[in-house]
């Protein structure tokens, strides 16, 4: 990969500066769900080894992965940042993985989950034994507040992010403390310099160690409001309140963001953040710009989070593609302009399989609106997160598998809540049903599924997760093989994006006809040479006639296909009619690239 140089830009946008975090491909592993090497039913680090050869075969350059956790919140939920979870394996597991990975010329990004630990790490139970204890400012405790009649409410009227209340009692100190998640995740204190110190030589062990970098989990909580003001009511029938206003984004974020930076720096390592409720454009900028030394760039969740109503994660909320096309356009005109950078992501670890959530196919149609994903997402300019299992296009756990499957703490909180405020209502219940089968974070995280042996050949034992029904037809050693698997082309669309840098990495981004329906459509454009490529698009399960814009005509007049979810073999056409119009497929994509002013066409090694 490429050393840090800037190169030419259009007018109107800043400089892009080249780093090796630009130009890589990120591949998310959720430990316990992607391969179990000793048959105990939980993935672990040396399945992550022994699976190395396919992740190169696929071709993504960083695997990220993290610590030592009770599991409460399946491994959010930090006891020792300084160990592994024991069923995953030892620090010398990691020490052979990094040297696995370096091998390959590939690099290892750990999470760093600094806004709260587990109750279990010994910092919060030194901070809990005692008002009096050195470390009880690591934590942010407060006093009870006594109503009129006597009775003991919460410091305030904080509602947690995983529902009910943001603030635990401690019979035994008389305080409460908070935790935005999980009563068993505590959150740390930033404003006490010691936890900061502690946070960056946690970093620096782990970059000792031959980590390239971390993805920060909601980095963006770490600096309260001053005084944890009572939230305004926007909930009357809640007794407590969303209050994301008073604890993302406060007023000393960018100060930690800084010194967190510096840290990084000294290893040219990279951070990613995750940050909900950072939806303006400044926010964001603010954290990611180039000048600023911050972050180097932040998961930005418009996209995922688009059809989550005014209820939350599982209330619905229609969506349509001009919504999709107006976050895209917004987010990447913006970094364009100001010097940022994008994450670029439909999945992860938190979010339902996206060939289920964004697509309504058919299941003939499954595999063709699963490589459409990767080319609408893939191609954009930003760094690229595949996360374990997209890759073969897994889809959502069935509809028909009753609640108790569903593992996660977050979805169970949610349907315990709403079936004992809405017992009896069943339509209102099968609504919250029907969205849990959407956008549950169980779907994420059911086991890969490597073979249509038993278990999909995660593990010899039982799986600490039910395996999707779906594994015989859907798994990685069917794939490999196939040319015309999805696997094979995520492996196609990212030896393209790495053959062409100056287009798909550094180019200019255009969105084109942002009024259909149907059909997606953006331009990326040489920021060094005359070469453009154009991406198009078909979010549907229908043909769709596309009238081609006037701007495009002779593009299409002269330039190559050269990526395809409608063909695997060459040549690669798009058959234009006479009157400017093309007939797509259902979920068709395609990828024109134009170097009429530039190099001879290449087509991908592999591509056969």
């Amino acid at each position: 990969m490429s050393t840090d140089t800037v190169s030419e830009t259009a007018m109107g946008s800043v400089p892009a500066a080249r780093h090796w975090w630009k130009e890589a491909s990120i591949y998310q592993i959720y430990p316990a769900s992607f391969y179990d090497s000793n048959g105990d039913g939980i993935g672990d680090i040396a399945g992550i080894e022994a699976k190395l050869d396919y992740l190169q075969t696929l071709g993504v350059d960083v695997v990220w992965l993290f610590y030592t956790s009770p599991q409460v919140d399946m491994g959010y939920d930090i006891a020792n940042y300084r160990a592994i979870h024991k069923p995953y394996g030892t620090l010398d597991d990691v020490d052979r993985l990094i040297a696995g990975l370096h091998q390959r010329q590939m690099k290892l990004v750990m999470d760093l989950v600094v806004n709260h630990t587990s109750d279990q790490h010994e910092w919060f139970k030194q901070s809990r034994s005692s008002r009096n204890s050195p470390m009880r400012d690591w934590y942010i405790w407060r006093k009870p507040v006594f109503a009129n009649d006597g009775t003991r409410h919460p410091p305030n009227n904080w509602a947690s992010i995983f529902g009910g209340n943001a603030w635990e009692y401690d019979e035994a100190t008389e305080e409460y403390y908070l935790h935005l998640f999980c009563t068993e995740q505590p959150d740390l204190n930033w404003e006490n310099p010691a936890v900061v110190a502690a946070v960056h030589d946690i970093m620096t062990f782990w970059l000792d160690r031959g980590v390239d970098g971390f993805r920060m989990d909601v980095i963006n909580l770490i600096s309260k409001v001053p005084g944890l003001p009572n939230a305004p009511v926007t909930l009357p029938s809640a007794v407590f309140q969303p209050a994301h206003d008073l604890y993302a984004n406060g007023p000393r974020l960018h100060e930690f963001l800084r010194g967190l930076r510096a840290v990084l720096d000294r290893y040219n390592a990279f951070a990613v953040g995750e940050m909900p409720w950072a939806k303006t454009t400044d926010e964001v900028v603010k954290s990611v710009a180039e000048d600023r030394r911050e972050l180097n760039m932040v998961f930005q969740f418009d996209i995922v989070d688009m059809d989550m109503g005014v209820g939350g994660k599982f209330a619905p909320r229609e969506w349509t593609l001009q919504t999709l096309k107006g976050i895209v356009q917004k987010w990447q005109t913006v970094m364009q302009a100001q010097g940022g950078w994008n994450t670029l992501f439909l999945e992860n670890h938190d979010q339902s399989r996206s060939v289920s959530r964004f697509t309504p196919h058919r299941p003939a149609h499954r595999s063709v609106a699963a490589k459409m994903l990767a080319t609408f997402i893939g191609l954009q300019s930003g760094t690229l997160f595949i996360y374990q299992g997209q890759e073969l296009g897994m889809q959502n756990l069935p509809m028909e598998w009753p609640i108790e499957e569903y593992l996660d703490v977050e979805t169970q909180n949610f349907y315990k809540e709403l079936a004992s405020k809405y017992a009896g209502d069943k339509a209102r219940l099968q609504q919250l049903l029907d969205q849990v089968a959407l956008k549950a974070r169980d779907h994420a995280r059911s086991p890969v599924q490597w073979t249509g042996e038993a278990n999909a050949g995660f593990t010899t034992g039982t799986p600490w997760m039910r395996v999707n029904d779906d594994y015989r037809e859907c798994n990685a050693q069917r794939q490999v093989t196939d040319a015309g698997s999805v696997f094979a082309f995520w492996r196609r669309l990212l030896q393209l994006r790495r053959q062409h840098l100056d287009v798909f990495v550094y180019g200019r981004f255009e969105m084109v006809d942002m009024s259909h329906p149907a059909v997606v459509c953006y331009r990326r454009i040489s920021t060094t040479s005359s070469a453009t490529a154009t991406v198009v698009a078909n979010f549907t399960d229908n043909d769709e006639r596309w009238a081609v814009p006037p701007e495009l005509w002779s593009t299409l007049s002269r330039a190559k296909v050269v990526l395809t979810n409608a063909s695997t073999g060459l040549p690669l056409e798009v058959h234009v009619q006479p009157d400017h119009t093309v007939l797509l497929k259902p979920f068709e994509a395609f990828v024109l690239l134009d170097e009429s002013s530039a190099a001879p066409l290449r087509v991908p090694k592999g591509y056969l």
